[in-house]
């Protein structure tokens, strides 16, 4: 594939994800969502690409058969609030450095397009509306094996993620603000869950533990984490499937396999801190109807004890608070969208990037 198709997928990926965010801030504000017609979104989209991006690169989007739609998204974006004179030379920086990125570097492959790189948006981007909208998109199957491509012919996939991620953060504000729309208020989960049980978390400020499917999405949990963490859960209390059915079903679980992903993206063996279950059976004491409460507070401590500690040592929260569930609070600040200290990699995981991602088979 030559270098300037790999551009062009950097660009539609690009435009795939601020098109995302275009329309998650416009539904979050109660809009009904519209685009240009064709007629009209065409000869304006080419008089503004005209003056603001390199002729090769403008020639280059024009001859793709998605031209029409992609005109259609940009001058949607115009009408949503988005300064095309700011967000186009950025497109076009963006490109150049993938151009030299494809000129300079080897490809290496993803066999599971889908898992990997939905691994890879947790790691590099913080948890936001954005991170929500590009995992919950209708489109995000086609952006995994975007991605998955670009990689292989030596782009930076997670470098472009992060400016990716910084342009689509101005969309998602420059929508609000045109819109005139209130920041998201903080939900009565995302109250409830704020103490020990999050300590460390990113925790979406509008987290629905109703819905758990948008629960795992909130979190950037895939399927493929969701499955590996309960196998790992039964595989821990071989005997006690009455246990683990109560764990993996509790209504706090999402929030407990987003801790097991975060400690996977630092390296930590999740599998031996689970075998803690098995060695602690302190949770099989009291009402059977409180037992799922019971395995989250035994999970919750066995995952952030260290691993050679004796059962019972290490933070614990208490079963009266688990079924209070707290009500101090989001547990972190929101999180600002300043460059990242190292490039592709968020501000949340900056401590962690020098730390090898060591996930257990």
């Amino acid at each position: 594939m030559e270098a300037a198709q790999i551009v062009s997928m950097a660009v539609r990926l690009t435009m795939a994800i601020t098109e995302a965010a275009r329309r998650r801030a416009q539904q979050q504000a109660g809009v009904q969502d519209t685009v240009p017609p064709v007629e009209d979104a065409v000869p304006a989209a080419q008089e503004a690409l005209t003056k603001l991006l390199p002729p090769d690169l403008y020639d280059l989007l024009l001859k793709g058969a998605d031209w029409p739609q992609m005109a259609q998204q940009l001058m949607a974006l115009q009408q949503a609030g988005v300064d095309l004179t700011l967000f186009v030379p950025q497109l076009g920086e963006m490109a150049a450095s993938v151009h030299q990125a494809v000129l300079a570097q080897a490809a290496s492959v993803v066999r599971d397009p889908a898992e990997h790189w939905t691994t890879a948006v947790r790691e590099t981007l913080p948890a936001g509306p954005v991170r929500q909208a590009i995992l919950s998109s209708p489109q995000w199957p086609d952006m995994a094996a975007t991605m998955d491509r670009l990689q292989q012919r030596g782009v930076d996939v997670r470098a472009l993620l992060a400016r990716a991620h910084e342009q689509a953060t101005g969309v998602d504000r420059a929508v609000a603000q045109s819109l005139n729309t209130p920041a998201v208020p903080v939900s009565k989960d995302a109250k409830q869950v704020a103490g020990p049980l999050t300590a460390g978390l990113d925790v979406p400020r509008d987290l629905d533990l109703d819905n758990r499917q948008r629960a795992f999405t909130q979190l950037a949990l895939s399927s493929h984490d969701s499955d590996r963490y309960v196998r790992w859960v039964r595989e821990a209390l071989p005997g006690h499937e009455q246990a683990a059915d109560a764990l993996v079903t509790a209504r706090l679980w999402p929030l407990l396999a987003a801790r097991m992903a975060d400690m996977e993206s630092n390296g930590l063996p999740v599998q031996e801190h689970l075998a803690r279950l098995v060695t602690d059976p302190s949770w099989a004491k009291g009402p059977a109807s409180e037992l799922g409460l019971r395995m989250v507070q035994a999970t919750h401590t066995a995952l952030t004890s260290p691993v050679g500690a004796a059962p019972g040592q290490g933070p614990r929260v208490s079963t009266a608070a688990a079924k209070a569930q707290s009500t101090v609070g989001p547990t972190k600040p929101p999180v600002k969208t300043a460059a990242p200290v190292q490039p592709g990699i968020a501000a949340h995981r900056q401590s962690a990037a020098s730390t090898s991602r060591g996930k257990a088979k």
